[in-house]
């Protein structure tokens, strides 16, 4: 077992970048909200957003049935009782944090520290309400900020390696559940023919979704041509010079975990390695054709299993 400072930071990235993705995830709904669609397509994005992120049931123990645009935002951003909210995972952050404050550079320990108190702040007033795309532009700030200064000012011993398995861990799932929640909002066969007016419908949800994940720019410069579903799947899933695919994402964790792993041959380093090498060696016409909810499912289920495994053979279990 290592220490408890590693199992920390650990943790403390996980929520962090949790916390980003919860409030991409949400931009894109919002997003693409606004565009023009009927009601019904528009609840089953919203629908769509509780059941990917898994948690419909806890919303509809506190709502009930009736899914609304405002409810799931408030549900997802503020709602304490909600361990995925935003809210939640930047007072987890920050609570790991304080747990081993005397072992964090003082820049570090700041930043965690104002991100809370600037949270509150800002959900007590009508801001978020006002201007929702600001606010999810305000915690991916402060997510990117966060990142910066462990890597600026960490040393890079094992706890260092830990805060960034955390970070990619939790960016690899939370990829994957944004790419799922595009199809399971949609619902029909973006592989197929579409006539003019679907084609363009197809464009803007598209470039929200490259969007969301900081790829609209990447898109362009590595394809140069139209956007289409096969490569924006491509790019989020097999490019690993793409920062937030899964592919990148597994690079990251692999590596991270060979510094820091005594057995060299153990089940998780296997489990790991098969994932990444899976991931670089696939062809996405290969993924498309058996489905891609099917393989984003199976990858989600393989990433937990992982995160479970690193955390029985490594951390030193507390309540996070």
């Amino acid at each position: 077992m290592l220490s408890r400072t590693a199992d920390h930071l650990f943790w403390m990235s996980r929520y962090t970048e949790r916390a980003e993705n919860t409030a991409r995830i949400l931009d894109i709904n919002y997003q693409t909200s606004l565009l023009p669609q009927s009601a019904a397509v528009a609840q089953v994005g919203w629908e769509g957003l509780l059941v990917i992120s898994e948690l419909m049931p806890s919303y509809t123990t506190k709502y009930g049935k009736d899914i609304t645009p405002r409810n799931v935002m408030d549900f997802m951003v503020r709602d304490e009782s909600n361990p995925s909210s935003i809210a939640s995972c930047l007072r987890a952050a920050r609570e790991n944090a304080r747990a081993v404050r005397g072992a964090l550079t003082t820049e570090l320990w700041e930043t965690q520290n104002a991100t809370w108190l600037k949270l509150a702040g800002y959900l007590k007033t009508k801001d978020f309400e006002r201007d929702p795309g600001a606010f999810f532009e305000w915690v991916k700030h402060r997510s990117h900020l966060s990142r910066g200064v462990a890597i600026g000012t960490m040393l890079q011993d094992e706890a260092f390696h830990f805060y960034r398995m955390g970070t990619f861990l939790e960016r690899s799932d939370n990829t994957a559940r944004l790419l799922d929640v595009k199809f399971h909002a949609v619902q029909s066969d973006f592989f197929g023919a579409a006539n003019e007016q679907d084609q363009e419908y197809d464009f803007y949800h598209w470039s929200a979704i490259l969007r969301s994940v900081s790829g609209f720019e990447v898109y362009r410069k590595v394809y140069r041509d139209v956007i289409t579903p096969e490569r924006v799947a491509e790019l989020l899933i097999l490019r690993a010079d793409m920062p937030r695919s899964l592919a990148a994402s597994m690079n990251e964790v692999v590596n991270n975990l060979s510094m820091v792993a005594v057995d060299p041959h153990s089940e998780t380093i296997r489990r790991a390695g098969k994932l990444k090498a899976e991931l670089q060696y696939a062809r996405i016409d290969e993924i498309l054709s058996t489905g891609l909810h099917a393989f984003l499912t199976q990858f989600l289920d393989r990433v937990n299993e992982l995160g479970g495994r690193i955390s029985q053979d490594f951390l030193v279990p507390t309540t996070h």
